[in-house]
């Protein structure tokens, strides 16, 4: 077994910073958490010195199914010893681009990458593409990716990489109206989330009329209604998570979830933007890697023979209810926002969320691994005796914090 303080002082040599990304605690998590871990199983994690959690984090979103489903496992490997990498892919690439395209309503082509930055702005390459328009607006503080058009709040990320993507406010319509007019005639798409997911905040589902509002902009410009759908995406719908409100996008991106863990990121678009998608040129060493494929298959069909997204709002709901009356008894101030699949609690008052690093290391001590200022992820691995236990532990954590 492995030490974590350990491991952590050999990464400090040779990974700069100890670690990089979303997944460093070095990075504004508090003191106590775990940075690696040893091995995991459905909804449960084991750190390398050996404590166990009830996971509520599925790997920021990727394990829908849960670690280690034994049938997508099974499907990902038979694919593997066939052909996994050569010199083009195998038929199952086929395969899962027919069974999105039965399943997702708006879907008629498409194509897949690796990371949820590969589709958004493959997406953003489809709309420039067909419209011959520079501006793609984003939200303000939404997040598509690491990459540089995407990336507003890293260092080497010059000003001029942001110049055609204006920003909006998210659910504002006036703010989006405005900011389309400032370049009507140039521009090429709006890119949405499914709903408003900005780490640190408070989370908003979509107003109906904001995303109506999207809709009739695109249509009105000839710009391309691009749906970032990576977070979200299976989680509140088995098809595009803006079907919800009736409205569908032209493009949408996805990961995340799509192949519970493998590494697979997809781009969906409507008919008219075919041609355009084929006049692109986009690929990746590893795009068309057989296994990951194969997983995508088995995992759409997993999800909807359980309708994934009822069985996760439902325990969605029993953990939110659960929290709500917990905070009320122990005297605590919460706000829970967002999707009940995706939970996110933070606590009132707490700008810097010191109560929330707190409540989040006390629930931790106690065997559930919470996140404290980023929304959370619910899996069909998930129980209502592992929510109850994940209760059980969270009044602890509500009691200690006094």
């Amino acid at each position: 077994m492995h030490d974590d303080a350990a491991l952590r002082k050999r990464a400090e040599r040779v990974i700069p910073g100890g670690m990089y990304g979303h997944m460093s605690v070095y990075r504004k998590m508090p003191a106590g958490y775990p940075q690696y871990f040893h091995r995991a199983d459905g909804c449960r994690l084991w750190d390398v010195d050996g404590n166990e959690y009830i996971d509520f984090m599925c790997a920021f979103g990727p394990m829908i199914a849960g670690y280690g489903n034994a049938r997508i496992a099974a499907a990902a490997e038979a694919q593997r010893d066939l052909l996994d990498i050569a010199n083009g892919p195998p038929p199952v690439l086929v395969d899962l681009a027919e069974r999105f395209v039965r399943q997702v309503s708006h879907a008629d082509w498409a194509i897949f990458a690796k990371n949820g930055n590969d589709a958004t702005t493959v997406c953003n390459m489809v709309a420039r593409a067909r419209s011959e328009k520079r501006n793609i607006l984003v939200a303000a503080g939404a997040y598509h990716g690491a990459q540089p058009w995407a990336n507003r709040m890293s260092r080497g990320t010059p000003e001029q990489d942001h110049a055609l993507f204006p920003t909006y406010t998210y659910n504002d319509a006036g703010s989006l109206t405005a900011a389309a007019a400032a370049v009507s005639g140039d521009l090429a798409g709006i890119v949405v989330s499914a709903f408003r997911h900005d780490a640190g905040y408070h989370q908003e589902l979509p107003d109906p009329a904001f995303a109506r509002t999207a809709r009739a902009i695109c249509d009105a410009e000839g710009a391309a209604l691009i749906l970032d759908d990576v977070r979200a995406g299976l989680r509140l719908s088995l098809d595009a998570s803006w079907s919800l409100l009736g409205v569908q996008p032209d493009l949408s991106a996805w990961g995340k979830a799509i192949a519970n863990g493998e590494p697979l990121s997809a781009i969906l678009g409507s008919e008219p933007y075919r041609d355009a998608a084929a006049a692109i040129f986009v690929t990746g060493s590893f795009w068309y890697q057989g296994a990951p494929l194969a997983a995508a298959v088995e995992t759409l069909d997993l999800l909807s023979e359980v309708d994934a997204p009822a069985l996760l709002e439902r325990l969605g709901v029993l953990f939110r209810d659960g929290l709500a009356e917990q905070a009320i008894r122990y005297g605590h101030a919460i706000r829970q926002s967002g999707p009940p699949q995706m939970p996110t609690v933070m606590f009132e008052d707490d700008p810097n969320a010191d109560k929330g690093k707190a409540f989040c290391v006390h629930a931790l001590h106690h065997g559930v691994y919470l996140h404290p200022w980023h929304n959370m992820f619910l899996s069909t691995a998930h129980t209502e005796a592992d929510i109850e236990q994940a209760l059980a532990a969270t009044a602890k954590a509500f009691q200690a914090l006094g």
